[in-house]
């Protein structure tokens, strides 16, 4: 029997979920549900099973326990381990009131300091009613993990007491993210406090990694080895950031060539391999080489070392990983990895050449700002329009030599498409033929950032 007034009555009752699927669940009558929406499995978990209704309110869902309830789809990786799907969605950040608030008794964390988490496998082949509950558990949040989520909170609501909540981004922050809540750009724009520019409307999330931190505890299924940069949570006391603890780690260093700093580590690495820059970077940190740093995953931070030639111009562009054509053109901006890459929190490394040394100018995390954003998004949108209209390939030349209609360079200050394939006979289907070629896949490609670019806003800045 249920008590919605006993967190541990609440938390038994979900358990009974695992393995089964909503329908098995809840029973025949659910097929009547009539939810539409992304958010439609929490909307029938909540009625057909917990028995109330679904809402908006700032309390908890089962207010008397101080328990929120939260769904979220999973994907599964080839060796059987659990990876969340997508960033796990919060409470709305109301602008006109959370800037009144501190972090204690924000309504952030009244709603969120006990979640119920109810994690389903997710297959496009099958109804939302047959998907498998495969993780049940309660979450309260680590004391170390609180820590930087509530420097978290701070960091977006210091944004919009500066009339800055149209500025807001993902890659402002560590663990919890201010993330695009709205059906379309249009209808989700509001109001803010201290500006009279509309802000889009955003809610609290804990970022993906984050919520693989999460599903990686409560499965007990954790193989991989993480290196730590805070070792004890009161070091966070003495600091304003991990930023800022990381950033004095490499202070010592700058000026010294790589090889300097490895004979300083006592090290022997081989500067050949693909990982030298990643196990500099870890000792450095003082970390075990090989091991993921665990800040960094749970806070989906994209490293990247950057040589830069003499003139400040890094040596190459930087790539992402590749898209497939007949997913880009299905998915919405809001929801596109492109997108999420762009909101991203970077940690950039950069070395320059001098002579035959490489030697360790600075380091910087970054996040790019919500008007680049926009103009990356021209990149993104022109690549729709071709491969949803089939026009791929402009020309071919004599000898054989494709030239596409795909973003250059030149074209856009930020980013543009190009090859990133083993060869041209590395490929991804096609939605439409190409035209000109009656090819019906295509090389692969991905998203880049101009080199110019990163020396611009990240290195010179």
């Amino acid at each position: 029997m249920l008590d919605i007034t006993s967190a541990d009555s609440i938390i038994k009752f979900a358990n009974k979920l695992k393995g089964l699927t909503l329908k098995q669940a809840c029973g025949n009558e659910i097929e009547k549900h009539g939810y539409q929406g992304k958010g439609n499995f929490g909307q029938i978990l909540e009625k057909f099973y917990f028995g109330y209704e679904p809402n908006s309110e700032s309390a908890p869902d089962f207010k008397e326990a101080g328990i929120e309830l939260k769904s979220s789809p999973l994907k599964i990786l080839r060796n059987g381990e659990f990876r969340a799907k997508e960033r796990l969605v919060l409470n709305i950040i109301n602008y006109i009131e959370v800037y009144k608030e501190e972090f204690e008794n924000s309504s952030f964390w009244k709603k969120n300091a006990h979640l119920l988490l109810v994690f389903y496998l997710h297959d496009n082949d099958l109804d939302l009613l047959d998907y498998h509950i495969r993780l049940v558990n309660d979450w309260q949040y680590p004391s170390e993990d609180l820590r930087i989520i509530k420097h978290d909170w701070e960091t977006i609501n210091k944004k919009i007491k500066d009339g800055k909540a149209h500025e807001l981004s993902e890659g402002d922050t560590f663990y919890l993210g201010a993330c695009t809540k709205g059906s379309t750009a249009l209808k989700s724009f509001r109001n803010q406090p201290f500006n009279k520019e509309k802000a889009k409307q955003r809610a609290y999330s804990l970022k993906q990694g984050y919520v693989n931190h999460i599903i990686a505890n409560i499965s007990r299924e954790e193989t991989e080895t993480y290196g730590k940069i805070i070792e004890r949570p009161e070091i966070l006391d003495a600091v304003q950031s991990i930023e800022e603890i990381v950033i004095s780690k490499f202070l010592p260093f700058y000026g010294k060539s790589a090889k300097e700093i490895e004979k300083y580590l006592g090290l022997e690495l081989n500067p050949k391999a693909k990982s030298y820059f990643a196990n500099l970077t870890n000792a450095i940190l003082g970390l075990k080489l090989g091991q993921k740093i665990e800040e960094f995953e749970k806070a989906d931070i994209q490293v990247k070392t950057i040589r830069l030639k003499e003139n400040n111009l890094p040596k190459e562009d930087i790539s992402f990983p590749t898209f497939e054509f007949q997913e880009l053109i299905k998915t919405d901006w809001e929801d596109s990895d492109f997108k999420n890459i762009l909101e991203s929190k970077f940690f950039f490394v950069f070395y320059q050449y001098e002579n035959d040394d490489l030697i360790l100018k600075k380091v910087r995390f970054w996040n790019m700002p919500q008007s680049d954003i926009s103009e990356a998004k021209i990149v993104w949108d022109k690549m729709i329009e071709v491969v949803s209209r089939g026009l791929i390939v402009r020309e071919v030349s004599d000898i054989g030599i494709r030239k596409t209609y795909f973003p250059k360079k030149t074209e856009n200050r930020i980013s543009h498409v190009r090859p990133h394939a083993r060869n041209a006979a590395d490929t991804f289907m096609l939605p439409i033929p190409d035209k000109l070629t009656k090819l019906t896949e295509y090389t692969k490609h991905c998203f880049w950032f101009n080199a110019s670019y990163v020396r611009d806003e990240v290195f010179m800045k």
